[in-house]
């Protein structure tokens, strides 16, 4: 049990490590305010709603185009290893703090002393609580 619970936990860390890495682009497609179309790596298909551009011998009120492109760019995470010569004080004291009070939990103390162990109890001659009629309801 304890080697698939590593296992599982390797697989995910590395999973969460390229996702982390990764970077991609969602392009989406807006006719007026309904999203028509999404894409991932990709152009987004449009509507087939877009205006024409007016020729010069045309007269030609300009118009508000009805259809929007988004593009949303997810940017993945450069550097793997931090640096950690840019901390500042109230940080290097925040995480000294916390390691040494991370470390006080896992050290091993002493067993305590128990005076009466090597002691037995008190022979019973006979059961008090049914002598003296006392039972808890």
């Amino acid at each position: 049990m304890k080697e698939v619970f590593a296992k599982i936990f390797a697989s995910t860390l590395a999973v969460l490590v390229l996702f982390s890495t990764l970077s991609f682009t969602v392009d989406q497609h807006f006719c007026g305010n309904f999203l028509v179309d999404s894409a991932v790596f990709t152009k987004a298909k449009t509507c087939g709603m877009e205006m024409n551009s007016a020729t010069s011998t045309e007269a030609s009120v300009t118009k508000e185009p009805c259809c929007t492109n988004k593009k949303v760019e997810v940017k993945g995470q450069d550097e793997l290893k931090q640096n950690f010569n840019n901390l500042d004080f109230q940080q290097q004291l925040f995480i000294t703090g916390f390691v040494y009070s991370y470390l006080q939990v896992f050290e091993v103390s002493e067993p305590d002393f128990i005076p009466f162990k090597d002691y037995s109890p008190p022979k019973l001659v006979c059961d008090i609580q049914l002598q003296d009629q006392v039972f808890l309801i």
